[in-house]
């Protein structure tokens, strides 16, 4: 880390879920200028605001963790401000980093650019052989052009950056939202609120059949500082702990460790997203030499027990 404790960072999308974990890991390593880039001041899918964000912070490197998404619904709800927002984003932010010489661009992408029915586990070497799944696609090949776009930028003007792959994250402060949560918030709030409520069952989405892949939020972001301290290309690095659970037993678990004992009902006229996610992530212990240090179920516990003490913040 002491290439960056003299510089100046910029961690967009700071405040959000894996942003502040992130801030928190460069603070705590000893990098002194840590700057995150508020919507209220700097609408980054704006070419001017983000013009405005590099004359006023004058980074020298730039983690772009900022993203519009959701789970199954709001993607379905919102495909083209997804593919718009994230697309401007990166667009005019990588862009900008090449006209100011930056030093490296971080660019966290996502595990929905991969093909709908790619192999599993999920290589890098994967990213191109299909279509991601449809309710995602426009997301996922927003963040994945933006890939395309650092390799170009790369070859043609010497932009040093890392692009790396996190699968699905959880712990403490995801996003409960009820429109907007993905999976893990989403059961979580339904189970601990059925629980308070005395319900006699809960709905889910889906068949339950479909399967994901679940990585801690403290160890995705040292998974994210780690690459950004080895890598300066954007060759993709995904980040995961390599096991995989079905939906449906991820409900059972998270209704068990919630304390929730009423019947699950299964809406099978709701999608059920990708058919399969989990990753093979023998590159990032390769180049990186990292792994996930937290259990899932402790993970589901820290998570669990975060959103009971504050849920009515």
């Amino acid at each position: 880390m002491s290439q960056f404790v003299h510089q100046r960072i910029v961690v967009t999308g700071g405040a959000g879920f894996l942003g502040s974990v992130l801030v928190a890991s460069l603070v705590a390593r000893g990098v002194r200028q840590v700057l995150v880039p508020r919507r209220a001041q700097y609408d980054l899918t704006n070419q001017a605001d983000v013009s405005r964000m590099y004359d006023q912070m004058k980074p020298d490197v730039v983690f772009h963790l900022a993203a519009e998404v959701g789970g199954i619904g709001a993607n379905m709800a919102n495909p083209g401000r997804y593919f718009f927002a994230n697309m401007a984003m990166a667009l005019h932010l990588i862009e900008e980093a090449r006209a100011r010489g930056l030093d490296k661009f971080v660019q966290v992408g996502t595990i929905c650019a991969y093909p709908k029915f790619t192999p599993v586990p999920f290589r890098e070497s994967d990213l191109w052989n299909g279509y991601p799944e449809e309710t995602n696609a426009p997301y996922g090949i927003a963040k994945k052009a933006a890939m395309v776009m650092l390799d170009a930028y790369h070859r043609q003007y010497g932009l040093k950056s890392t692009y790396v792959l996190p699968v699905n994250l959880y712990g403490p402060g995801d996003n409960f939202k009820t429109t907007s949560s993905h999976v893990i918030p989403a059961l979580v709030r339904k189970c601990v609120e059925a629980v308070d409520a005395g319900a006699a069952h809960i709905d889910c989405w889906g068949t339950g059949s479909a399967s994901r892949e679940f990585l801690y939020v403290d160890d995705a972001a040292e998974g994210v500082i780690r690459a950004a301290q080895v890598l300066n290309t954007p060759d993709p690095i995904n980040l995961g702990t390599g096991v995989e659970i079905s939906i449906r037993e991820l409900v059972v678990l998270i209704a068990s460790l919630s304390g929730f004992t009423g019947a699950i009902r299964w809406d099978d006229t709701k999608p059920d997203g990708q058919p399969r996610r989990c990753l093979d992530t023998s590159r990032a212990t390769a180049l990186l030499d990292w792994r996930a240090q937290v259990g899932f179920e402790d993970g589901l516990r820290r998570t669990i027990d975060w959103y009971r003490a504050n849920r009515s913040s």
